[in-house]
């Protein structure tokens, strides 16, 4: 993913322009203070915002020009916010993000719940397959998602705030696997958080968003007293 000339925002822009790219085997964290335009940036890589100026690249392609159904085989997304779902199972929800590869009646086989299997395990709640989502606590209910978002089976992975109903240890955990999932899995993942100790320790690089300016720094050298 390439971003060239960036700038977001809704009636006026908040970040940009931002230059960045954003590369598969790599572990990014999003930094910055409430308001600094986190959730808006991502949303908008994402393709839930329009950009105000320049463009976002996947491959060779405009992420503008994508529709719905291609974006979602090449990036899944984890937002803060958790669905109110009932009658739904924890396997259910990770299965559904095999979607984008179902035919027109959405119809999911035996290798989609296969793969949403797999996910469960891969962020150790297999347990949690067959608990009505609605029953699940909020930090459950996001491990959950990002299962969903892994089962999509995507190059890229961006997460908003996904560690803020977790505990110190699950975070910690969280931060692990997302670097193993970046390092070892291939995948480029992006996380916007405000845990500083985990983003410092665990990221390949921080993007670093203060009033509207970005920045792209190395971990080892940046000072979060600036946060």
């Amino acid at each position: 993913m390439y971003l060239q000339s960036l700038t977001t925002g809704y009636d006026h822009p908040v970040c940009g322009p931002v230059t960045a790219s954003l590369t598969p085997g790599e572990f990014v964290c999003l930094v910055g203070r409430n308001g600094s335009g986190k959730s808006t940036l991502l949303r908008t890589l994402a393709g839930l915002l329009p950009p105000l100026g320049g463009e976002i690249r996947i491959g060779d392609r405009l992420l503008q020009q994508m529709s719905p159904q291609e974006l979602a085989r090449h990036l899944s997304v984890v937002l803060t916010h958790l669905p109110d779902l009932r009658h739904t199972t924890a396997r259910q929800i990770a299965a559904s993000g095999r979607l984008p590869y179902t035919d027109l009646v959405g119809h999911l086989g035996s290798s989609d719940y296969e793969a949403a299997d797999q996910a469960l395990l891969s962020i150790g709640i297999q347990s949690l397959a067959d608990r009505l989502f609605h029953t699940l606590s909020d930090g459950e209910k996001q491990k959950v998602m990002l299962a969903r978002a892994l089962a999509q089976g995507t190059s890229y992975l961006l997460l908003d705030e996904p560690s803020a109903f977790l505990d110190y240890p699950s975070r910690k955990d969280l931060f692990s696997l997302l670097a193993s999932l970046a390092h070892n899995g291939g995948k480029a993942v992006l996380l916007s958080t405000h845990d500083l100790e985990q983003a410092v320790s665990a990221a390949d690089r921080i993007w670093y968003l203060h009033n509207g300016i970005f920045s792209n720094a190395n971990p080892a050298t940046f000072n979060f007293e600036n946060i």
